[in-house]
């Protein structure tokens, strides 16, 4: 069954396969990129998840959308990875990340950006066919 969180839209329960409950929280980066760099931004993900950052921030899903030079980044997680982001900032395998990803990632706008929570999109609205009514 899921349920919709009050505290955090981005937030349901979901059945996992113990038959416990685990809270499974969305996050979706905006940012620009040129089409062409696609398959060299999937290149730097498929090495970084294939290491330990993803334990690290508590990543268990990501997925990369790109739409007229516009870039998505949806990660899914048990807890929100503000918190851990915020830790490994420093860490050399985020720095590693980052700075190859910054030859293709810029920020949608780069007066505003200050750091990933700038790049993170509000969720406004959330429907799911078995929500709970």
């Amino acid at each position: 069954m899921r349920r919709e969180s009050v505290d955090n839209p981005t937030a349901y329960t979901r059945a996992v396969p113990s038959g416990r409950c685990a809270v499974s929280h969305r996050t979706l980066i905006v940012a620009r990129m040129n089409p062409s760099d696609e398959q060299s931004v999937a290149e730097v993900f498929t090495e970084s998840d294939g290491g330990e950052l993803p334990h690290l921030v508590g990543v268990s899903r990501r997925e990369l959308f790109a739409f007229h030079g516009l870039y998505f980044h949806l990660i899914e997680a048990e807890e929100s990875i503000q918190a851990p982001l915020a830790d490994v900032r420093d860490h050399p395998l985020f720095v590693d990340v980052n700075t190859k990803l910054a030859k293709y990632i810029t920020a949608y706008d780069p007066a505003t950006w200050r750091g990933p929570r700038d790049a993170m999109a509000k969720s406004f609205y959330t429907w799911r066919a078995d929500s709970v009514r």
